[in-house]
């Protein structure tokens, strides 16, 4: 009796794991993928990032938007060079608007969270000018707290603006190499 037990035991548990392999088999095959895994696009396989332009009157913010671009491609193993003559195509970027909303209320005078509002004109060109790829109004928020200090509030703005940097880098690149 307690033969059979296990010898059905032993069967259910390999109909298991083949039902799991299968499963797999089924799902991976799919066309499922991570975003932003492909290349550039026009077979470009290297890019120049200029400085990007600063429209607004947030000082330093154009330097964290392009070392965060810079930093997202070359921790996805893209070619990054210096200089645009070295290059097959050229990242140029425009901070437009950064503005400051507020979501919540201590009291009827004081706000207790703010969010900020980044806005960029992104622009991809080949050696001789022409336009591979532009992306217009490209935008992303971020909530911060205020606090009684007026330099704490302006570090919590910064340290939001960060965050947003980064997470903007992430989808610049994701759109650029979403095989065209």
């Amino acid at each position: 009796m307690m033969k059979s037990t296990s010898v059905e035991l032993l069967f259910v548990k390999k109909r298991y794991a083949w039902a799991i392999i299968l499963f797999w088999l089924l799902f991976s095959a799919c066309g499922y993928q991570f975003t932003g895994g492909g290349s550039f696009p026009f077979g470009i396989t290297s890019i120049s990032i200029e400085m990007f332009k600063n429209r607004t009157a947030e000082t330093g913010v154009e330097t964290i938007i392009t070392n965060d671009l810079i930093y997202e491609f070359t921790r996805h193993k893209q070619v990054v060079v210096t200089g645009s003559d070295k290059a097959d195509a050229i990242l140029i970027g425009v901070v437009k608007s950064i503005s400051e909303r507020t979501i919540s209320h201590k009291g009827e005078y004081t706000s207790d969270e703010r969010r900020v509002v980044l806005n960029l004109d992104l622009q991809l060109t080949n050696r001789s000018g022409g336009v591979i790829w532009s992306a217009k109004s490209v935008s992303d928020n971020e909530a911060y707290k205020v606090m009684s200090n007026k330099q704490s509030t302006e570090r919590n703005k910064r340290d939001a603006i960060k965050v947003l940097s980064k997470r903007l880098a992430e989808n610049i690149f994701n759109n650029l190499t979403a095989n065209f």
